[in-house]
């Protein structure tokens, strides 16, 4: 994922040094904010036969919100100092002012950047020449919106605004209702002190911090995350500190540079970023029951892959017997949990809700599905055979989730995607 490759590109940068920069027992939160998409990644050096390791301990949702949601803001904010002005805009030039409130956003929050910046969009008419409208935007808007909006501070037990959603919505990506990027890395932290440190929040905080992406070109923005994050420790521990990794930051080419030198080291040797699957997955099993008209069967997940399972690897998953069927179109549903890393192969949990609450964080978030018609061998077979299963990690990132029926030689495959986004 973009975050661990940063982490790469850090690595290349510094050499040998990098130890120098990290002890046993540092943990290193990576947020990476793009155009469309926040992600986090958190990474703990440890001591391993003397010799310090990277582990991946934890990774984020991959959330829809970023860059862009801050240009929007601010088209909107900026839309009505045209209106204030008389100057009604038709769909046209909204779609204008959305790329010219890119580049003032870029210019206002840059270091040294001006107090304040023109925005101008072409006029309605035929006129070209002397045909455009334009605002000043100050930089003190800029400020207070995309700061305060977007990077608000707020504590380490704040979370995510959840808004109930409408009965009826447009079929689209899953946004997040929520904007503000600290509070849902709050949440990120404070899950992992829960699941990897029993709830002891001060060891889960982060001791380092890595920025990536266009977004932290802005001085204001790398700022304000920093002393939230520090705020957090302080309260946690007054000896407890947070601290930017040092060296150049390369915000735009870090991912690229990073995975060029993932793959020079994978070839090569030296220190590479433990951790296997950033998740644990699990496939859904129908119960069997009686019917009720209107109602679903009830889902149970059963645990195929743990969490921290290495590329190239298997696993048999223990449990008993699970009726697979065969020669028509079947649906398999896959779930992912960032929240369970204790699970292992045969783990089963009982009643998996079918749809979410709206005011609960999940454990289980139903990341796949697959639509397939499995083949049976043999003509007048049975359509519904007894299997046992057989996961495998792929070096490609798939995981391979074998059938095998507990009667014959047969075998049957099926495939996921676990590499994340």
């Amino acid at each position: 994922e973009e975050p661990q490759a940063a982490v790469y590109a850090w690595l290349a940068a510094r050499g040998e040094d990098w130890r120098k920069e990290l002890r046993a027992g540092d943990r290193l939160l990576v947020c990476d904010v793009g155009g469309g998409t926040t992600d986090l990644t958190l990474i703990e050096a440890v001591d391993h036969e003397g010799e310090l390791q990277l582990n991946r301990l934890a990774v984020g949702n991959h959330l829809l919100v970023g860059g862009d949601n801050m240009d929007l803001a601010l088209a909107h904010r900026v839309a009505g100092l045209f209106k204030e002005k008389g100057v009604a805009l038709n769909a046209w030039q909204s779609v204008a002012l959305w790329h010219s409130c890119r580049l003032a956003k870029e210019a206002l929050l840059a270091p040294g950047g001006p107090d304040s910046h023109p925005v101008a969009i072409l006029g309605r008419g035929s006129r070209v020449i002397g045909g455009t409208v334009s605002v000043d935007v100050p930089r003190s808007l800029v400020l207070e919106l995309i700061v305060e909006g977007f990077f608000p501070s707020c504590g380490l037990h704040d979370r995510p605004q959840r808004r109930r959603a409408s009965g009826f919505q447009e079929i689209g990506l899953p946004f997040e209702a929520d904007a503000a990027i600290t509070r849902h890395v709050a949440a990120f932290v404070s899950t992992q002190g829960q699941v990897h440190d029993a709830g002891n929040l001060d060891a889960s905080c982060p001791t380092h911090l890595l920025f990536n992406g266009g977004v932290f070109k802005a001085t204001a923005l790398r700022d304000r995350l920093l002393a939230t994050l520090r705020q957090w420790a302080v309260d946690l521990d007054p000896n407890h500190t947070v601290s930017e990794l040092a060296g150049q930051r390369d915000l735009d080419f870090a991912v690229a540079r990073g995975a060029a030198h993932y793959a020079w080291r994978k070839q090569r040797g030296g220190v590479r970023i433990r951790g296997g699957t950033a998740r644990s997955y699990y496939i859904g099993i129908e119960t069997a029951g009686l019917a009720i008209p209107g109602a679903p069967r009830p889902l149970k997940a059963l645990c195929v892959a743990p969490f921290g399972m290495e590329e190239g690897t298997s696993a048999e998953v223990p449990h008993g017997e699970v009726g697979l069927v065969l020669g028509e179109p079947v649906h398999f549903r896959f779930f992912s949990s960032a929240v369970r890393p204790l699970d292992q192969p045969g783990a089963l949990i009982d009643d998996v809700p079918d749809v979410p609450d709206d005011d609960v964080e999940p454990e289980l978030v139903e990341t796949d599905s697959l639509e397939t018609t499995l083949a049976s061998p043999d003509e007048g077979d049975d359509a519904y055979v007894p299997v046992r299963f057989e996961s495998r990690i792929t070096e490609l990132g798939m995981l391979e989730l074998w059938c095998v029926s507990t009667r014959t030689e047969d075998r049957w495959k099926l495939e996921f995607s676990v590499r994340e986004s």
